[in-house]
């Protein structure tokens, strides 16, 4: 640090860094898939319940309708649903690892705004996936409701398990938006007034985006998703306003 004495990294201490927090980040996914290859008989009936509770909907009196195609078949889909646990459950440490990486380039009042930040978008990701996973019955009953009653609807497993993680993160990141907005406000880049006053616009945004990333493609999933977020948008909007108001007392008062 002597011949350094803001403490500033070379472009090589940067990479060496990037690939420490990054090394860091794959261990976490890798210990919390081990959960996830450990439970995988349990989160595997689970994911099937959905399908597995319609029987006859699917034109099958079983789970029958799901299948694994292929010799490599199982093993791959304990590998993918092992990973896919692993990156929700460690989220919260390897998202820590992305924030360590760039906190040494905020300032002391941003670094402590970041952390809010990132303190916020955990829950709030995970409240929206739990949403998702609770409407999934509905959406595939809603979905295999159109098969006629005279053919058989085969549902491969890799599939179904891309609808799902599709259904699942999109309600998750979907989530993000008063977080976000939030962010926006507190950093002062984004006024409550400027964030509600497009709300017309906004509003018909949510729709669209729910209309375009809804995997189910169902008008009943899609407003399942944009009522909560034009609801955590006014709210948003709403704590913002009374931050900048709160902000300008202080500036006043000063």
């Amino acid at each position: 640090m002597g011949n350094n004495p803001q403490g500033r990294m070379s472009l090589l201490e940067h990479f060496a860094e990037l690939r420490s927090r990054l090394f860091k980040s794959a261990l976490v996914i890798i210990v919390f898939s081990s959960l996830g290859w450990i439970y995988y008989d349990k989160i595997l009936t689970k994911l099937a319940k959905p399908v597995c509770d319609l029987k006859g909907v699917s034109g099958l009196e079983s789970c029958g309708s799901l299948y694994i195609n292929g010799v490599l078949g199982p093993i791959d889909l304990k590998f993918k649903i092992s990973i896919i646990v692993g990156i929700i459950i460690g989220s919260p440490l390897w998202l820590y690892q992305i924030w360590a990486f760039i906190s040494p380039a905020l300032h002391k009042k941003e670094r402590r705004r970041s952390i809010v930040f990132l303190l916020a978008a955990v829950p709030f990701f995970a409240l929206g996936s739990y949403i998702g996973y609770l409407i999934l019955p509905l959406a595939v009953k809603i979905l295999l409701g159109f098969t006629p009653s005279s053919i058989v609807n085969l549902i491969r497993f890799d599939d179904y398990l891309s609808f799902v993680s599709q259904l699942i993160l999109v309600f998750g990141f979907a989530f993000e938006l008063p977080v976000f907005l939030l962010a926006l406000n507190l950093v002062g880049i984004l006024s409550g007034a400027a964030i509600l006053k497009p709300w017309r616009f906004m509003v018909f945004g949510i729709m669209l985006f729910s209309a375009i990333f809804t995997p189910t493609g169902d008008p009943f999933t899609m407003l399942l998703l944009a009522f909560p977020l034009i609801i955590l948008y006014f709210i948003s909007g709403g704590i913002s306003i009374f931050n900048d108001r709160r902000k300008a007392k202080k500036d006043v008062r000063f």
